[in-house]
């Protein structure tokens, strides 16, 4: 539904209501068209795990899901999501004990960061893999995390966090 803010000025943007799933909270929101998804997460949700680095789907830092698949959202705007469920980094930890995800403890466990501006959009796309694929073995760990890039760890720790994830999932 676009509308037009209620007035005749031309300098009003038009808007377009949403209505999403965010972490499990049901929203509806009136957003521009042109806002990307990573914009509307961080500034009307105020989910700040979700980082934009190149804001060209190139570095993953940005990385959530979108109905399950892992979507660069720097690349999708907003209005794209009508109607779509979407998890984000912080709708990992468990609300009531703050424990962290298994797939947070592994990347903890394994020392898989270091600056940190990279590891939520590598946790989401090792959700990704480990909902569809409970057992990967390296080379799919390899494929899946490639859309992802990190200036620090050089990798290993990060692809070597998947295996103990996996491991504690299976263990829930």
């Amino acid at each position: 539904m676009t509308t037009n803010n209620g007035s005749s000025d031309a300098t009003q943007r038009p808007t377009t209501e949403v209505e999403l799933t965010v972490n499990g909270e049901e929203r509806t929101d009136v957003i521009e068209p042109r806002l990307k998804l990573s914009d509307y997460l961080r500034t009307k949700c105020d989910l700040n795990g979700i980082r934009v680095g190149c804001e060209h789907g190139v570095c993953g830092a940005c990385t959530v899901l979108v109905d399950g698949e892992p979507v660069k959202s720097c690349l999708r705007y907003g209005v794209q999501a009508d109607g779509a469920e979407i998890e984000t980094v912080e709708g990992l930890a468990d609300e009531e004990d703050g424990s962290l995800h298994p797939i947070q403890q592994a990347f903890h466990d394994e020392h898989a960061l270091q600056c940190g501006f990279c590891t939520s959009g590598f946790v989401m796309s090792t959700k990704a893999l480990l909902d569809e694929n409970p057992d990967p073995n390296d080379e799919e760990i390899e494929t899946q995390l490639a859309g992802n890039l990190c200036r620090c760890t050089g990798y290993e720790p990060i692809y070597d966090a998947v295996h103990p994830a996996s491991e504690l999932i299976d263990g829930d």
